[in-house]
């Protein structure tokens, strides 16, 4: 019986090219000079391997090149980085297995030619051809899982000779003792070995439902000596379902970079973002796409955030291509979203900062590899490709310096992102394709970080092994600076608006600021996205109104619908969140506007809260709103700025059907209004003889009424 351990392995040799399985034999190098001398073959579309190379290191400045002129010339030829990723001239080798890849976009097929070229005399030590019409090594697929206990899955696909790929795998958990499963023969036995979960476990399956998992053969085994793949009981020695590996199948699949004495990357990248959060962003290069993880101390709710900027030349916000990251600390459950940052503004009916998913169906181009929370610290790794893969996307360069973004603040009701309150200040350049370098401290105990240890792409394919408990990863995150304490923020105390105030019963709301910790989310208990209603100059007040009262609305949010980011219409509602113009034709059956729309022939609601832009804005150059110690200081260092451009009018007047409580909002964002409590009658004495004056409004604040049928 083979159960549980790796068995001696036969070396296969199939049509007298995969002998040792090296790859796609191109030939021998041609000795020249300087001893150079091995045999090179293609691994895959991008990757090369020499095998026992020789090369004596005494060249003044000798390369690795490939190219596509008919004659070996680096004039116009593409120079490649050594197996190390560095791009100095070559060292001395002494019969080394050296892999190297080729540069974004180009495969084997772009290439004629690969040399051993030195520059200052413009001599070829050794190449070797590539054929024109090469057949290089790819992944296969074969047969999708279909069993019972609900195991199923997409077509397999054989990434290497070690790795398979898992697309859409799902099963019910319900078994005692589940496990992946591999064997000689079509089918499978008791006599079969188990492979680790794609968290390098050997417990029981737990449940899986069409998640994509990559699996890695133990030690030497490699496809070649398996005849199938499966989920198996082993207690009960019961077929879940299986699928056969043709050897035909399998005979172009590249090798396992193992299988090549390539060890796994003993280094990652590292650059702090934040020392104040031990904000770090890891990251290593993985063939066509690259593995990247964000730590960071943050408070439950809180999501952290990193991608390439919407600008080439500076780090901006708007544009940008980012992975939105968080942890659950009740269920440990790690999520990593693909986003668009079309604005500023929070997502409303795909345009502001968007989840790709809410802007194009199935764009998510991000997947999550792995979560952990560690001593306190969300860990969140994720893999995306270099390329872009849609137009929500922007390709990560490998070849140069790129500016990038980062932000780290709430999310709201919808695990949305909602506005950052620490974020990318100045601009901030990463070079992706560098050499390891770790410019984070390091993890205590440690000579050296460990890498990330995602599924490599099919091109840089072995898939490096990690193991975690429940709550552990094996990357340790970096333990100092430690964050400063983070208090429960105390909201400002803002005055209600009476019932007998204003004298004229006109109200203007403006936006402005959320106000920090203290402001919006402290008063409301709701995530902000960083602007809000002001009523009369106050922040998000309550307002209390009498019944049988008419009131009047000067609405200030804006009157463009072409950017949602500023434009807001007014309206008063009996719904607490807001944004009725993107909610499901459901939810709005169970919601009633009282003031500031207007209803077609067809049915259809349209703002009419709608007017020019007014917005209180802070002085750039003064402190954060957190600093204030109240809400009248913090106002006093607003400016109020307006569009030119009319207002909007809603008016109003609150009967005994309306509700004790309404709320005014934004038509198009959500949560960016509070309450208004609806009375009888005005306690102060003089304030129903104040209420119910006759409003004399000038000439432009003239409007139609709130709510009208046409």
């Amino acid at each position: 019986m083979m159960r549980g351990a790796a068995v001696a392995l036969l070396v296969l040799c199939v049509g007298g090219v995969w002998c040792e399985h090296r790859g796609r034999r191109l030939g021998a190098l041609s000795e020249l000079h300087h001893g150079v001398r091995g045999t090179v073959y293609a691994v895959d579309a991008r990757t090369l391997y020499i095998h026992d190379f020789f090369y004596d290191g005494v060249g003044p400045a000798a390369y690795f090149y490939v190219g596509s002129s008919k004659k070996v010339d680096a004039k116009g030829a593409t120079r490649l980085r050594d197996e190390r990723g560095s791009g100095s001239p070559l060292r001395k080798y002494r019969g080394e297995g050296v892999t190297l890849s080729l540069p974004d976009g180009n495969t084997l097929k772009d290439f004629a030619w690969f040399s051993v070229w030195c520059d200052d005399y413009a001599v070829n030590f050794g190449s070797v051809d590539i054929p024109r019409d090469l057949e290089y090594p790819r992944p296969a697929r074969v047969g999708a899982l279909r069993g019972v206990h609900g195991v199923q899955s997409d077509p397999i696909v054989v990434v290497d000779a070690q790795t398979l790929l898992v697309p859409n795998f799902s099963y019910d958990g319900e078994a005692p003792d589940a496990k992946f499963w591999v064997g000689r023969g079509e089918k499978p036995s008791p006599a079969g070995i188990r492979i680790p979960d794609e968290n390098g476990k050997e417990a029981p399956l737990r449940r899986y439902d069409r998640k994509t998992i990559v699996l890695t053969l133990p030690g030497e085994l490699t496809v070649f000596d398996i005849g199938h793949f499966g989920v198996w009981c082993e207690a009960f020695t019961v077929d879940f379902g299986h699928v056969t590996l043709p050897p035909a199948a399998l005979a172009n699949v590249p090798p396992s970079l193992k299988m090549l004495g390539v060890s796994p990357q003993s280094k990652l990248n590292c650059e702090v973002l934040l020392d104040e959060l031990a904000l770090e962003v890891r990251w290593a290069v993985a063939g066509d796409s690259i593995v990247l993880q964000l730590v960071a101390k943050l408070e439950d709710g809180e999501y952290m955030s990193f991608g390439i900027s919407g600008d080439p030349s500076r780090s901006a916000m708007v544009g940008a291509d980012v992975a939105v990251a968080w942890l659950d600390k009740t269920s440990l459950k790690g999520y990593a979203e693909d986003y668009y940052l079309e604005g500023k503004g929070q997502c409303a009916g795909g345009r502001g900062s968007c989840p790709d998913n809410n802007i194009k169906d199935n764009s998510n181009s991000i997947r999550l590899l792995n979560a952990a929370l560690v001593n306190g610290y969300s860990i969140v790794t994720y893999q995306r490709s270099l390329k872009a893969a849609d137009h929500l996307d922007l390709p990560v360069l490998t070849n140069a310096s790129q500016p990038v973004v980062w932000a780290v603040g709430p999310l709201n009701s919808k695990n949305e992102v909602s506005y950052h309150h620490h974020f990318t200040k100045g601009d901030k350049f990463i070079e992706f394709g560098r050499p390891p370098l770790w410019n984070c401290p390091m993890p205590e105990g440690e000579d050296s970080p460990q890498p990330p240890q995602p599924p490599q792409t099919p091109q840089q394919s072995q898939k490096q092994q990690q193991h975690h408990t429940e709550n552990t990863s094996v990357i340790k995150p970096n333990p100092v600076p430690q964050p400063r304490p983070v208090p429960r923020a105390r909201p400002w105390d803002i005055p209600a608006i009476q019932c007998h105030e204003p004298e004229d019963g006109v109200f203007y709301a403006q936006l402005g600021p959320t106000g920090g910790k203290q402001g919006y989310s402290a008063i409301t208990g709701h995530v902000g996205w960083g602007i809000s209603w002001y009523i009369n100059g106050l922040l998000i007040p309550e307002i209390y109104v009498v019944r049988g009262r008419q009131y009047t609305f000067v609405a200030e949010g804006g009157s463009n619908p072409d950017v949602p980011a500023q434009y807001h219409p007014f309206y008063i509602t009996d719904d607490p969140v807001g944004g009725y113009q993107h909610k499901t034709d459901e939810e709005k059956k169970s919601i009633t506007i009282f003031a500031g729309v207007r209803r077609t022939r067809s049915g259809e609601v349209v703002p009419t809260g709608v007017g020019r832009s007014c917005n209180w804005t802070p002085d750039k150059e003064g402190p954060d709103a957190d600093e204030y110690p109240s809400f009248g200081a913090y106002q006093r260092s607003l400016t109020l700025v307006c569009d030119r451009g009319e207002p909007g009018i809603v008016r109003w007047t609150p009967d005994r059907n309306t509700p004790d409580t309404v709320y005014y909002q934004c038509f198009t964002h959500r949560h960016l209004g509070w309450k208004i409590h609806v009375v009888d009658e005005c306690d102060a004495s003089e304030a129903e003889s104040r209420v119910s004056e006759t409003i004399a409004l000038p000439g432009d604040l003239l409007g139609d009424e709130s709510i009208q049928q046409q």
